[in-house]
């Protein structure tokens, strides 16, 4: 059970954040206020879920695990914002390409 939670929360982030919000204290407990949770779901929501469990799992702190996780999550969204406009980029080419006005 615990994989499959993890697999849903590397592929919806933002739902997962939104429902331990809405249903537990997870995020109270490592947040002092909720604007910083709020910026992550906006943001890096991956790597927000990520420093909640480090801090969890380090009792307070960040462990070693715990910061390799924060730093995979980083890289996983930052990767996903990059692979957002490249994509756009290559589309608006294929079009100019086929002589198709962009808008």
């Amino acid at each position: 059970m615990p994989c499959l939670i993890g697999c849903i929360a590397l592929s919806f982030p933002r739902i997962v954040l939104l429902l331990l919000w809405l249903f537990s204290d997870y995020l109270d407990n490592v947040f002092e206020t909720r604007l910083w949770p709020l910026l992550g779901f906006v943001f890096l929501p991956l790597t927000t879920l990520a420093y909640a469990f480090a801090i969890h799992q380090g009792n307070g702190h960040v462990t070693a695990i715990g910061g390799a996780c924060i730093a995979t999550a980083v890289i996983i969204d930052l990767g996903l914002l990059g692979t957002g406009s490249r994509a756009r980029r290559s589309r608006e080419r294929e079009i100019v390409v086929k002589g198709e006005r962009v808008g």
